[in-house]
C-alpha cells in the first residue's frame, strides 16, 4: 500500500460518492488532513466528518491553500461552472486531474491553459469499497512525477491502469466505469428469473446476489481465466450447461453485452462534444 504522506496539498473539487471514496482512501494511506482542501457546496458532503477543510465555492479556499493538485470530481454537467475559477491555483508546479466522464483533456487545456499539466482518469463505484478500477491519460505537459502522483491517488480506492490514446477512455467508460450497473442488474434479472420459478422474492433476491459477490470474489482471487471458471463449473449436459445454451446462443448475452457496451461508449464520445 503506498504511502500517500507529503503527496498534497489537494485541493478536492465536489466531495460526492466518489470524491468522499478518495478523500478516505486518501486519508487511509497517509495523507495529512492539513495537506488537502474541499470545494463542496453540500453542507454535509462525506468530508465533513473527516475533519478536512471546507468551502462551499472557490472563493471560499484559504488564500494561503497552494495545492499541488486539483483534482476535479463534479458531475460533468456542472464543470463549465465549477472549473474556471480554479484557474488562479494552477501554476507550473500543479496538475489537474479530472474524474469527469466526457470532458476532455482539450477542453480543460481551453480553462487552464495550453501549458497547463492535464490528467483524466475514470473511475468506477467499487471504488466506495476500495475495489474500484481506474484508468488515466496524460496531455503532453504531464511530468513522468506527475503521473505516477496521479496513479497513487486514485490506486487508493482500487487497481490503475493507463492508455495514451483518449479516445479509449470512452471505451473504458463504456465497460468499467458504467459497468457495475450492468452487474446489479443481473442480479435483478437472476431474482427476478428465481421468483418465476417459485422461490419467494427475499430468497431470490438473497441468492442473487450472494452468488453474483462470491463469484466475483472467485475471480478476483484466481489467476485463472473467466472463461476457465466458467468451464469449471459447467459439466456437458448439466443444468449449468442447459443454461448457457441460452445465454451463449446467437444473439445471446454476449452480443447484447457488445450493444449495451458501445451505445454507453458512443454516449460518452457524445457527451466530449
Amino acid at each position: 500500500m503506498s504511502d500517500l504522506s507529503g503527496l498534497g496539498p489537494i485541493l478536492l473539487v465536489g466531495c460526492g460518492k466518489m470524491g468522499g471514496a478518495l478523500l478516505e482512501g486518501w486519508l487511509a494511506r497517509g495523507l495529512k488532513r492539513e495537506d488537502c482542501f474541499i470545494v463542496e457546496p453540500s453542507p454535509d458532503h462525506p468530508g465533513r466528518g473527516l475533519g478536512v477543510r471546507d468551502a462551499r465555492d472557490a472563493a471560499g479556499i484559504d488564500p494561503a491553500f497552494v495545492p499541488k493538485v486539483v483534482l476535479l470530481a463534479v458531475k460533468p454537467q456542472v464543470m463549465e461552472d465549477a472549473a474556471p475559477p480554479l484557474r488562479r491555483l494552477v501554476g507550473s508546479g500543479t496538475f489537474v486531474l479530472s474524474i469527469a466522464a466526457g470532458r476532455t483533456l482539450a477542453s480543460f487545456e481551453r480553462i487552464f491553459g495550453a501549458d497547463a499539466a492535464i490528467l483524466r482518469a475514470m473511475p468506477n463505484t467499487p471504488a466506495a469499497v476500495g475495489r474500484g478500477i481506474s484508468v488515466l491519460v496524460a496531455n503532453k505537459n504531464a511530468s513522468a512525477q506527475q503521473r505516477q502522483a496521479a496513479e497513487r491517488l486514485m490506486a487508493a480506492v482500487g487497481a490503475t491502469g493507463w492508455v495514451e490514446d483518449e479516445g479509449l477512455i470512452d471505451a473504458v467508460t463504456g465497460l468499467s466505469g458504467s459497468g457495475p450497473a450492468y452487474v446489479f442488474l443481473l442480479v435483478e434479472a437472476m431474482a427476478e428469473a428465481g421468483v418465476r420459478q417459485g422461490l419467494p422474492p427475499d430468497l431470490a433476491m438473497r441468492l442473487a446476489r450472494e452468488t453474483v459477490a462470491g463469484a466475483g470474489e472467485l475471480l478476483h482471487r484466481s489467476s485463472e481465466a473467466a472463461s476457465t471458471l466458467r468451464k469449471n463449473v459447467t459439466s456437458p449436459k448439466g443444468t449449468t450447461q442447459a443454461a448457457l445454451d441460452v445465454l451463449m446462443a446467437e444473439p445471446g448475452l454476449g452480443e447484447l453485452m457488445a450493444r449495451a457496451i458501445e451505445a454507453a461508449t458512443r454516449r460518452g464520445r457524445e457527451l466530449a462534444k
